[in-house]
Formats: C-alpha cells, sequence, structure tokens
C-alpha cells in the first residue's frame, strides 16, 4: 500500500497496470466521503492494458490529513502525487467533488489532460433559494444525520438498503472537520464561466435520478464545452457503484473511439 507525504497529509494510492500500457495512464479521483475503491469495477477492466492511477483524498479512506477549504489544494494534492509517479500526461476521471477537481487540474494544467471525464460532476452548485436553505439547515444536523441523509439520497430508487448502509457507515468514517469544511470547498466551488477555455476531449456521465447534482445543472455546464460527449444512465448519483459496467463501458468506448473525441454528445 504506496503513500506519499504532501504538505501535511499523508495519501494511499494505488499505481496498477502495464506501465508500457495503451495510451496515457488514466487516475481516478473520488467523491467526498467516498474513498478510491469507488473505482474498483473501473480499475479492474483497464489496468489489465493500460497504467491506472487511483488514491484516497486527504483525510478519506487511508489516507490522512485535515480537510482544506478550497476544491485548488486537492488538485495539487492530485498534482503532486502525479508528479512523484513522474506521470506528465494523463486522462483525468473524477466522481462529484472528484469532478470539481478535475476542471480544476484541466483549467490550470491544459498540457498535462490528454482527455477528461466527469461523473456525476457539475461546474458550480446553483440551487433555489428554498433548496438552498434547506441544504444549509441540514448542517446544523448531529454529524451521523447529516452524512446519512447526504449519502441516502445520493442513491436511485431500488438501490438495496443494506448496500446503501455500508456507504453511510463508510462515509461517516470520515472525521468530522474534513466533512464539513469540504461540503463548504464544493459550495464555493464555481468554474461554470470558464468550462468553455478546457479544450481537452471530455466525457460527461451523469445519473437521471441524481437529486444530489442534478441531470439539468450537468447539462447547463455541458453547453459551455467545446468538445463534450454526453452520457445519461439510468442511476443515481452513484454511478461508479449503481451501474459500474455501464460506466466502465461508456469510458472504455470514450477511450478508444476517437470519433468520440469531437463535438457534442446527445443524452
Amino acid at each position: 500500500m504506496p503513500q506519499l507525504e504532501v504538505d501535511g497529509a499523508t495519501l494511499t494510492y494505488d499505481d496498477e497496470g502495464p506501465r508500457d500500457g495503451e495510451g496515457v495512464p488514466l487516475v481516478f479521483v473520488h467523491g467526498w466521503t467516498a474513498n478510491r475503491h469507488r473505482w474498483d469495477h473501473q480499475v479492474a477492466h483497464f489496468a489489465e492494458a493500460r497504467r491506472v492511477v487511483r488514491l484516497d483524498l486527504r483525510g478519506h479512506g487511508e489516507s490522512s490529513g485535515a480537510g482544506v477549504r478550497r476544491i485548488d489544494d486537492l488538485a495539487q494534492d492530485v498534482l503532486a502525487l502525479l508528479d512523484h509517479l513522474e506521470i506528465e500526461r494523463f486522462v483525468i476521471i473524477g466522481h462529484s467533488m472528484g469532478g470539481m477537481i478535475a476542471q480544476t487540474i484541466a483549467l490550470t494544467h491544459p498540457e498535462r489532460v490528454e482527455r477528461m471525464v466527469l461523473v456525476n460532476s457539475i461546474g458550480r452548485m446553483a440551487y433555489s433559494r428554498g433548496r438552498a436553505l434547506l441544504m444549509a439547515a441540514s448542517t446544523l444536523a448531529p454529524f451521523k444525520l447529516f452524512v446519512a441523509a447526504n449519502i441516502q439520497r445520493a442513491f436511485a430508487p431500488g438501490y438495496p438498503r443494506e448496500e446503501i448502509r455500508e456507504y453511510v457507515r463508510a462515509s461517516a468514517d470520515t472525521p468530522r472537520e474534513v466533512v464539513m469544511t469540504l461540503y463548504g470547498a464544493m459550495r464555493a466551488f464555481d468554474v461554470l464561466d470558464r468550462v468553455g477555455d478546457i479544450h481537452a476531449p471530455t466525457l460527461m456521465v451523469h445519473g437521471y435520478h441524481d437529486i444530489q447534482l442534478p441531470l439539468a445543472q450537468m447539462l447547463r455546464m455541458a453547453k459551455a464545452y467545446p468538445d463534450a460527449v454526453i452520457r445519461v444512465l439510468d442511476a443515481g448519483h452513484e454511478l461508479p457503484v449503481e451501474k459500474p459496467a455501464e460506466l466502465t463501458a461508456a469510458l472504455d468506448r470514450f477511450l478508444t473511439d476517437s470519433g468520440q473525441a469531437g463535438g457534442g454528445g446527445q443524452p
């Protein structure tokens, strides 16, 4: 289990697959309160033929470290790991908050991002006044209740309850300070007016039933991307585990079919 010390945090990561495999390395970045194992299905598939890197973000999973107030700081952690591994150019794949990190890297280091995949992610969290007040009020609830409410509603109706309870327990193990600080960082994240500057071919995969980061918000962002493919799957916010095979297939098509790298896709 390799680890890297970065700015007061110990990052745990996996570096799998052949170093001389197909294409540039794939870099998987998980979301808020999750860990690198959200990508188990995708990593098992792609590591057979190409180099694959994934990490537990600071304070998550098996990584230590305090929360940070800016998504940019998490992006710097990811870049520090890639520099350590001597990976200059890569495909970055981010889920939810991980997609915010991916967009940040694509904007600040465009020369390093060959392609980008955003899974259930957006460029700005925008809600009605009533919804925003409800979300703000939820932060006043007891911590475990706050986590449970957010994780339970992340899954589409019909997802097995016993599996949801396991994800709730795992998320609640994330330190409260990390969870709440990064919740604020996501609320403050806003690159919506800048995403038109991202020219890396981009795939956006979203769950139709996502109420955490609604599909309409992703589509609003997608209009600004000059080079995007869109896929909408019958799932909620937790696509990597709700529809792992379907997500892996969408990634595979995007990475292997050069024809999908240009032009706006259709839902």
